[in-house]
């Protein structure tokens, strides 16, 4: 493996990945080909120009198009990256989560005693709900390899479970929503602009409040604001803090003008 491929992970190739194929068809031409050879290498910092040929010569004479001059993805990423991040790659593609909602409320169908972690039978069980949720009907033997391959790759302990960040890295959440707002130095009413966003992309029922999943997905994206990698007990810790404080009611949700008060806003 050359030092290209050393520092480059599944995030970095779908980012470079997909200024080609905006359409997401999952697939290049052959006179992107060598586009996508350049720009990937002067990302990756290749800045000796006949280092950078010789690398993108031998990169090229790695990968062949088809008859329809097409060069598919799962063909350049088990060129380019290493098996891990490949197995990453193309599962992120067929799983796309759409925000952290979603993640915590199947999370919780199979860690139901909250210890953290879930087991590989259970793993077998949320990768399938996972894929059915988003239309995909996979066979038992492809169901098998997936789980197979992901406890191989994450079960570094060897005790037949994962836990919480193991997941949330294999199905590669889009990126924290609550990296988009600076809810500090702004006015009141940028602020309560900004809440209102926050707060209808997480109340995803539509029902005014938060409850279950939707507070466990404001919780995760607030504790990684500060604490990039956390437990599932962290996570049940920092909940039942945050409903401690903010549930003034004690119906075991937040509503909107609870979660209102908790961060200093008055809404109109």
């Amino acid at each position: 493996m050359d030092s290209s491929q050393d520092r480059l992970d599944a995030a970095s190739f779908l980012q470079m990945w997909q200024l080609f194929d905006s359409e997401d068809r999952g697939f290049i031409t052959e006179t992107q080909l060598d586009a996508f050879f350049h720009r990937l290498l002067q990302k990756l910092g290749t800045k000796d120009e006949e280092e950078r040929e010789d690398k993108h010569r031998r990169l090229r004479d790695k990968v062949s198009s088809g008859d329809d001059g097409r060069v598919q993805i799962q063909e350049l990423a088990a060129v380019m990256l290493p098996e891990e991040e490949n197995f990453l790659l193309l599962f992120r593609r067929e799983t796309p989560l759409d925000n952290s909602v979603e993640f915590m409320r199947i999370w919780r169908n199979y860690d139901a005693d909250s210890s953290g972690f879930i087991s590989a039978v259970e793993l077998k069980g949320f990768l399938q709900d996972l894929l059915l949720q988003h239309g995909r009907s996979v066979c038992a033997e492809k169901l098998e390899v997936y789980t197979d391959s992901m406890m191989k790759m994450f079960d570094k302990n060897r005790d037949g479970r994962l836990d919480l960040n193991d997941l949330a890295r294999i199905l590669a959440l889009k990126e924290n929503f609550l990296l988009k707002f600076k809810m500090d130095g702004c006015s009141q009413e940028d602020r309560r602009r900004d809440f209102e966003k926050i707060f209808t992309h997480y109340d995803v029922s539509q029902t005014g409040a938060l409850e279950g999943p939707e507070v466990d997905g404001f919780v995760k994206d607030m504790m990684e604001l500060v604490k990039p990698s956390i437990s599932g007990s962290d996570l049940d810790k920092f909940r039942k803090a945050l409903l401690s404080h903010c549930d003034i009611n004690r119906d075991g949700k937040i509503q909107k003008n609870e979660l209102a008060l908790c961060l200093g806003l008055k809404l109109s």
